[in-house]
């Protein structure tokens, strides 16, 4: 369930108002811990200010890395057109290039069958807040229904999972559109660019990932409207940012590529991406 979604320029550890089943005691010992926190970190970033040139810097050295490249975009399909943006991966680096930046997923408080949570991304030098409450059943979906969960370690995963695409957006939110539109640029080049490993080697490595969503080679080559033999660099960070956002639950292999016109292949795509995500 989506919550409020709140950003500017405010006290992120103010009192609010909070329910009947939240512990007042203990939020009051954590809101003067938090506060006291707060303090040093506002005086620690008004003492080192960043470096806006270093940083930018930091960054683009950081995108050129092949390994957070490989993992700085996602894709998905909407409304018939592909939407693509910066990972959570990414966007967790800027914010450490970036500096002074504090962010985090927090558990508000749990009621029986459901964790209310909170992300929340704070610029300590511009004192610029951003936060969104929302509430995580504790539900997995399956075919045949909703499974409840009740092992701490699957609540966990779903709470995280579901909290870190909120992060993502409080993070966008607070850092420069512009640094963010260099960052996802730079991330093309690298898996576009210069690169010691042969095209037809990384094809064959995006096959073989693929392959475990249950995605084949003809897919692929449907998707792109190309032989695979012919594809180009661009066509590869092209089916990285698929992968990631498949693999990272935000889409499924359905929404991209159509098993009908692989008959051999047919079966139920998305359990076999449940499975292969739960494995």
């Amino acid at each position: 369930m989506e919550g409020q979604v709140q950003q500017g320029y405010q006290n992120p550890f103010a009192s609010q108002q909070m329910g009947q089943h939240v512990n007042h005691g203990t939020v009051h010992i954590e809101q003067s811990r938090a506060i006291t926190e707060a303090q040093g970190k506002l005086l620690l970033a008004k003492k080192f200010p960043r470096d806006e040139a270093l940083a930018y810097s930091k960054i683009m050295t950081s995108c050129q890395r092949p390994a957070l490249a490989a993992v700085g975009e996602y894709a998905y399909p909407r409304g018939g057109q592909k939407v693509s943006g910066p990972s959570i991966r990414l966007a967790e680096e800027l914010a450490r290039c970036w500096g002074n930046i504090d962010y985090g997923i927090r558990e508000l408080s749990r009621q029986e069958g459901n964790s209310e949570m909170e992300a929340y991304a704070w610029d300590v030098e511009t004192n610029t807040y951003s936060s969104q409450k929302f509430t995580v059943r504790h539900i997995r979906d399956k075919r045949g229904g909703g499974v409840a969960l009740t092992d701490e370690r699957d609540i966990y995963e779903i709470t995280a999972n579901m909290g870190g695409r909120r992060l993502r957006a409080r993070l966008l939110a607070i850092l420069p559109p512009d640094l963010v539109d260099a960052a996802v640029n730079r991330c093309r080049k690298t898996l576009a660019g210069d690169n010691e490993e042969p095209v037809a080697d990384r094809v064959r490595r995006s096959v073989e990932a693929f392959g475990r969503f249950g995605v084949n080679a003809g897919h692929l080559s449907t998707y792109l409207g190309k032989s695979l033999d012919d594809c180009l660099p661009e066509d590869i960070a092209n089916l990285q940012a698929v992968y990631n956002s498949i693999k990272g639950g935000q889409a499924q292999a359905s929404d991209f590529f159509s098993m009908r016109s692989h008959e051999s292949e047919a079966g139920d795509l998305n359990a076999e991406i449940k499975q292969a995500q739960t494995a």
